[in-house]
């Protein structure tokens, strides 16, 4: 009786012996054989970002990443038709095209249009952040995302392109361009008034409203004496009043720009919240 037990004791250190041998075999076959695919695993899991090479620029704000269409975070670019159009895209063909790049997430994966939201990064430079510098794009951070830790670097930088006087920042040089100014914009109810500040009157036709992202409302003929109002929704029988027909709304309540741009698409005002 006492040898069974003595066998059956050591058949089962035995076993033990086995498994703890075996699993250490399968640990080093995983990583001998398959460590660069686990290295790359951990290291997506671990880490906010992807890496992955351009194969198409599409415009000034979107690209083709390792087949994936690819949203650049944090800009709106000028869109097919628009002054700088050809300069943003070719900007980016340039520099990113046919190039290995890191993609760093944001607050959201995707968008509506299921594509992938990231900020672009080639040689540790951000390249979303340059194209708000030189002009290419405005800061542009919708209600998906809203307001997160490169808010303040985006807006900086078109404060430094507004400074620098460059592409979709040049500064008006209408006669009525220093004349013009927002007398009160509640965004809330989605209503701008503009007041001419100087004695003469100011023929706004062809001139234009933006916020950061497409949303477009352009001036009719009209002369504006002292004040304007804007406002989005349907029309009413109010004087000095213009509609921005076919939108629920323009500006978000989480935040957003009003740019004001002349007849030749030139900087006359902006004013963020």
């Amino acid at each position: 009786m006492k040898d069974m037990e003595d066998k059956e004791e050591k058949d089962d250190i035995k076993k033990k012996h086995m498994y703890k041998v075996l699993l250490i075999f399968l640990i080093l076959l995983l990583v001998g054989v398959n460590y660069p695919f686990l290295d790359r695993a951990i290291k997506t899991w671990a880490s906010n970002y992807e890496i992955g090479i351009v194969e198409r620029i599409i415009d000034g704000d979107t690209i083709v990443v390792n087949g994936s269409t690819v949203r650049l975070l944090g800009i709106n670019a000028p869109e097919k038709g628009e002054r700088y159009y050809d300069e943003a895209k070719n900007f980016l063909e340039e520099q990113a095209l046919n190039r290995i790049v890191r993609l760093e997430f944001g607050p959201e994966d995707r968008d509506r249009y299921d594509r992938k939201l990231r900020y672009v990064v080639l040689n540790n430079k951000n390249v979303n952040l340059n194209l708000v510098k030189i002009g290419l794009a405005n800061f542009y951070f919708p209600t998906l995302g809203g307001k997160n830790k490169y808010y303040r670097d985006f807006k900086k930088a078109w404060e430094e392109c507004v400074e620098s006087n460059q592409g979709i920042c040049k500064k008006s040089t209408d006669s009525c361009a220093p004349c013009i100014e927002i007398k009160s914009f509640n965004y809330k109810n989605q209503e701008v008034v503009f007041r001419n500040t100087c004695p003469f009157y100011c023929e706004l036709e062809g001139w234009s409203i933006k916020d950061e992202g497409r949303k477009k409302f352009v001036f009719p003929s009209i002369v504006l004496e002292k004040e304007l109002t804007v406002r989005v929704g349907e029309e009413e029988d109010t004087i000095n009043t213009l509609y921005w027909k076919n939108e629920s709304y323009v500006w978000t309540q989480t935040g957003d720009t009003l740019f004001l741009r002349d007849s030749y698409d030139r900087l006359v005002l902006w004013k963020s919240y």
